[in-house]
């Protein structure tokens, strides 16, 4: 029998523009290196060349990820212009769509109340906040994730055409997006169903052979790219040998490859890496995920009608992300809508009052713990004033606190306020501080106010924000010989503060000038010492902007 709602129309839309305002506080902080950055500058390079077809990083053919979230952003920075504005914007919008077929997908499985609760779960998850700020692929893999699922899900119970061509079109951005491997996530969970139910009729019917097809033809303008960039030009040069197809490495290389690590980028994976990582990636819901996953998964949270299609993608997914020897935290975020939807579900129709009784009281201690943490990093950092953390923390507190109707809306506004107090603290606060420590960043932005439009050439260095941030020309030495063969009457360097004695040396007839410095640390991996204010000037490295003159 249907429940009553958990909340009012008024109050989810209140919830869900909270959740979406937290996300889009992504937008206030710049592009984090290294990935986010590389990413940009392919995208950066695309926009100002016209060159749709090619990859380039480091001035150099690259090969890895497939083409289409660089077109996305290559299109936002010929609208919008090159800033890190234009390159957030794309992946949220995206992410906002995904968030709709998140609603869609589980009002569809489930019902409205789920699809509600399964939604505000999704958008206050941590990674989905970091990764609105710290943008890669997944805010577009999970969109066309979904999208694909609900069509290919409305193509199984009403078989029309229409449905079969979206579910192909979606299927194929994923698949354009990340690779073949995200069909594993969109279809492991239909064909579990079909197994478990004895539907073999099924795996007969020729929709399903139509869809295969169809996702063929979408994908043809990446293998195009591929063919026209590698597989026309056996002699270029890429992991260090000639002849290297790029259709081969899209279909097998950059998937089975890091699968077995067999292919030319290997890693070195934990089998238990993604346990671990779901434990914080997901907070502050973890904890209930992990009581679903312990007691009830298999009773109750894939029993739900067609629950098992939800269930089993998400079980696949993470198996094979944990079996795989290339591991990143990030890859767990497109199963996020999954564990929102069986979280959603236990909660709503499993959990118990005293269960439910107990985890209110653990997200209480959730809530001061995160509140406690926030508070000492800020005093432990020095990047800002203690008093809006511990301002910030009590106003919260007076809201969540209030007296709720039920466990589960308190539970619920716990939660949101942990989500409020980290994406406030983390996009407000601590990045626009820490992103201060990225050199190319800092330095890039300083050549715009004093050089606008000059070549700048890296020296023996390649930060990947100096590129991306500076919008004269960047060159690249690596070598003092190629250093001389670029120099002029006058050029400007980006190098190494330890670098400049071997400009000395180099150029012993000509005259170095240092313009400014700029302090530098690997900031994606902070460290204790570099946290403390009193010890990070012991850690931080220096790069400089020189100019090479004649005496």
């Amino acid at each position: 029998m249907e429940q009553t709602a958990l909340f009012s129309k008024r109050t989810f839309t209140l919830l869900m523009l909270i959740g979406i305002a937290l996300n889009a506080t992504c937008f206030f902080s710049n592009i984090l290196e290294p990935d986010g950055a590389l990413y940009a500058t392919i995208a950066k390079h695309i926009a100002v060349t016209n060159d749709w077809s090619n990859l380039f990083s480091n001035g150099a053919d690259w090969l890895d990820k497939p083409h289409l979230p660089f077109w996305l952003t290559a299109i936002s920075f010929k609208l919008f212009g090159i800033s890190s504005f234009s390159y957030k914007l794309p992946s949220f919008i995206c992410w906002l769509v995904g968030v709709c077929y998140c609603y869609k997908l589980s009002a569809k499985i489930y019902s409205v109340k789920i699809a509600q609760l399964s939604t505000i779960i999704y958008i206050t998850a941590l990674h989905v906040i970091l990764s609105n700020a710290d943008v890669r692929a997944e805010g577009y893999l999970t969109t066309f994730i979904l999208a694909a699922t609900y069509y290919m899900y409305n193509a199984y119970i009403n078989n029309k055409l229409k449905d079969i061509v979206l579910a192909a079109l979606f299927s194929a951005c994923a698949i354009m997006t990340k690779g073949i491997f995200t069909i594993a996530t969109i279809a492991a969970g239909f064909i579990i169903y079909w197994i478990k139910n004895k539907e073999w009729k099924e795996f007969a019917k020729p929709k399903w052979y139509l869809l295969v097809v169809l996702i063929f033809i979408f994908i043809l303008p990446e293998l195009y790219s591929l063919y026209t960039q590698f597989d026309l030009h056996p002699e270029k040069i890429i992991f260090g040998k000639t002849h290297v197809s790029g259709i081969h490495f899209f279909f097998w290389d950059s998937q089975f490859g890091r699968f077995m690590n067999s292919g030319p980028i290997k890693g070195s994976g934990d089998p238990s890496f993604f346990l671990h990582t779901t434990l914080w990636a997901f907070l502050p819901w973890s904890l209930i995920l992990l009581l679903v996953v312990i007691n009830q998964f298999k009773r109750s949270a894939l029993s739900y009608k067609h629950g098992l299609i939800i269930g089993g993608s998400a079980l696949v997914t993470f198996l094979l992300f944990s079996l795989s020897k290339f591991q990143l935290p990030h890859y767990i975020v497109i199963v996020f809508p999954h564990f929102a939807m069986i979280t959603a579900y236990w909660i709503l129709e499993k959990a118990s009052d005293k269960t439910l009784k107990a985890i209110n009281t653990a997200q209480t201690v959730l809530y001061i713990t995160l509140s406690i943490l926030v508070i000492v990093l800020v005093y432990y950092t020095g990047f800002c004033s203690l008093l809006f953390p511990i301002i910030l923390s009590a106003l919260i507190a007076i809201v969540i606190f209030s007296k709720s109707g039920s466990y589960q809306f308190s539970i619920v506004k716990k939660n949101i306020g942990f989500a409020v107090l980290l994406a406030l603290f983390l996009n407000g606060m601590f990045y626009h501080s820490l992103l201060n420590y990225q050199a190319g960043m800092t330095a890039g932005k300083w050549m715009n106010e004093n050089y606008n439009g000059k070549t700048v050439t890296m020296y023996k260095c390649s930060p990947y924000t100096f590129e991306f941030y500076c919008m004269g020309d960047v060159e690249r030495a690596g070598t003092d010989s190629i250093l001389h063969n670029t120099y002029k009457d006058r050029m400007l360097v980006f190098t190494p503060a330890i670098r400049i004695h071997e400009l000395d040396s180099s150029f012993a007839d000509k005259k170095i000038t240092v313009l400014d410095s700029f302090h530098n640390f690997h900031v994606s991996q902070v460290t204790l010492p570099f946290l403390n204010k009193d010890t990070r000037s012991t850690v931080l490295e220096t790069f400089v902007i020189a100019t090479i003159t004649k005496q």
